[in-house]
């Protein structure tokens, strides 16, 4: 490992971070849809477009900070600037909870696939996950223009292949609407379930925080950035709106909601060519690693970005000959392969509301910023500037203050030890650092401005 190459190097696109970025987002539902119908129904279907606007002042939030302050350390500087260091390093630190709790929750998706081939890998599940994790660190160290190529080739490939299956289910001859708005209706849990389902399928749209962590790997005007953070939250509606559907009025959803993969096992028990449930699970796949490529790559940056502000050691400012931090790739990896082994046979939802406490928290933070950015340095140049922007980001404090609530009361019990775990961890690392600067004299913290962009 080459500890002096020369930091992150600026090799993706804009349309290769939107394939990164909405193949993020998509990712995981071939065995998540289960946990949706149980919720909320096939109504789960009309959450998605309805989350991805009333997500829109968030992404409007990040999108604004991100072209004032483009730096992969995101959250942590615009918390720095607008509420002090620690709270920067809380932001940060809980930023990189959503970020790395993403890889084991696709990988759990892969052996959960398997089990559909092979059913007696199910009790070897968690040891699968870690293994494809495993793999994906040794790609990991590789050019992000690998992963760049590569989520351009599955997002294309993966969203082609869902369509086509999609209008497969809707014109076999099985698709009912009777499925669909019997049985309890769209909302069969009531107007509270809807909103439950609405908390819970905001973890479909983490992901739209991922582009600005890319920043320092873009080639592209930081402004443009809000295409990417957009396309993540639009592009993903429109695909979970016809997949839900479409899996909707195969079965009522109560049947639905006892499947593993519903598609893949709707098709064989109804009958259907099984080449489409060949091709589902191939969509799923794809999508899920696609997840976990992103997330990876985000969760690495999250880790560089801390190490700017010098709330990690510089070490973690270490990139390999092919300008990947892999200091920051060995912790992501020994996080992800934490986060695995205590998720239990409950490990949707115990990711699920893993990711959703986390990113409300850090939602309701960004928006904080950026009113408070707004009022405080309003001579900072936006390249990208929202009208009206502390009443659109009044609405997002709002919308994060639910997402949290929410989670909480959804957190199970299995989650309860790994996050407090975190949390004392995060809470630890600043008093460690205070002995690492006692030996490095350079390393004081840093809040980086516009300035330090130019």
């Amino acid at each position: 490992m080459d500890s002096t190459a020369p930091g992150l190097q600026k090799r993706l696109g804009l349309f290769t971070i939107i394939c990164i970025s909405a193949g993020a987002v998509l990712g995981g539902w071939l065995a998540e849809a289960p946990y949706w119908f149980e919720v909320t129904g096939a109504g789960a279907a009309f959450l998605f477009p309805i989350l991805a606007i009333l997500l829109l002042p968030i992404a409007f939030a990040f999108a604004e900070q991100t072209s004032m302050l483009p730096f992969s350390s995101t959250v942590g500087t615009w918390l720095g600037n607008s509420m002090g260091g620690f709270v920067g390093w809380i932001a940060q630190w809980l930023f990189f909870l959503v970020q790395v709790v993403e890889p084991p929750l696709v990988a759990y998706i892969f052996s959960t696939a398997l089990t559909y081939v092979f059913p007696e890998t199910k009790q070897h599940q968690t040891l699968i996950a870690i293994g494809i994790m495993l793999v994906w660190y040794v790609f990991s160290n590789f050019n992000v223009e690998l992963t760049g190529r590569l989520a351009v080739i599955f997002f294309i490939a993966m969203t082609t292949i869902t369509l086509i299956v999609s209008g497969y289910y809707m014109l076999a001859g099985h698709w009912t609407l009777s499925n669909v708005t019997d049985h309890g209706g769209f909302f069969p849990n009531g107007g509270w379930g809807a909103v439950i389902g609405c908390s819970v399928l905001v973890l479909k749209y983490i992901g739209l925080e991922l582009p600005p962590t890319l920043v320092q790997d873009s080639k592209f005007p930081p402004r443009k950035m809000v295409l990417a953070i957009l396309a993540g939250l639009f592009v993903p509606a429109i695909i979970y709106f016809i997949a839900t559907m479409a899996l909707g009025g195969l079965a009522p959803h109560q049947v639905i909601a006892g499947l593993a993969m519903p598609g893949p096992e709707l098709t064989d028990s109804l009958g259907m060519l099984h080449v489409f449930a060949v091709l589902d699970i191939i969509a799923g796949l794809l999508f899920a690693f696609t997840t976990l490529m992103g997330f990876w790559t985000s969760s690495a940056r999250v880790l560089y970005g801390a190490s700017q502000l010098h709330q990690l050691p510089r070490g973690f400012l270490r990139t390999n000959r092919h300008g990947q931090p892999w200091i920051a790739n060995i912790l992501v990896l020994i996080f992800s392969v934490f986060f695995a082994l205590f998720s239990g046979t409950n490990w949707i939802q115990y990711m699920y509301t893993l990711s959703i406490l986390a990113a409300g928290v850090v939602y309701l933070l960004v928006c904080l910023s950026a009113i408070i950015l707004r009022v405080r340095h309003p001579e900072w140049e936006r390249p990208f500037k929202m009208p009206a922007g502390i009443l659109v980001y009044s609405l997002g404090v709002i919308i994060s203050l639910i997402i949290v609530a929410i989670g909480v009361t959804e957190l199970p019990a299995e989650a309860v030890f790994p996050i407090t775990v975190y949390i004392l961890l995060g809470l630890a690392i600043p008093l460690g650092m205070k002995w690492y600067r006692a030996k490095n004299a350079d390393w004081t913290p840093v809040i980086l401005s516009p300035s330090d962009a130019k």
